[in-house]
């Protein structure tokens, strides 16, 4: 009996914590500007997806340590997943008004958004499978 109510503890605990804990490396998020629901995976949002392309040769022209433009630095970790689908959806950076963004298409910006999105701060689980790619 006493082995039971244990067990049965357990198994409640476990089920408790695995509600509250946060997803590693999201595997969907809600595109705001565009109303659509993106699906993400390692391939079309990780290291090796277009928009980490697109982020490096891009932003991280300008948003390097040390750059000219008095620009911020900048990598995916910079801001959470709630912050930089703000940033895109808002568009409120500087270089965003200043038409620095105007040379990248809506696919790109799609692109963009979600690997930063996937690889935001706090996403990245060491002890999860999921995230080994």
């Amino acid at each position: 009996m006493k082995v039971s109510v244990v067990m049965a503890m357990a198994v409640a605990a476990s089920l408790g914590f695995g509600l509250i804990s946060a997803q590693a490396s999201p595997s969907k998020r809600l595109d705001e500007r565009t109303q659509t629901c993106r699906i993400l995976d390692f391939y079309n949002s990780g290291w090796v997806s277009e928009g980490s392309k697109i982020f490096k040769s891009s932003c991280q022209s300008c948003h390097f340590q040390g750059n000219e433009q008095a620009a911020p630095f900048l990598h995916s970790e910079s801001k959470t997943m709630k912050g930089w689908n703000r940033v895109f959806f808002e568009k409120y950076p500087k270089c965003a008004k200043s038409g620095a963004w105007a040379k990248l298409s809506e696919d790109e910006l799609q692109k963009l958004n979600d690997f930063l999105f996937r690889n935001a701060a706090s996403t990245y689980d060491a002890n999860t499978a999921t995230d080994c790619g």
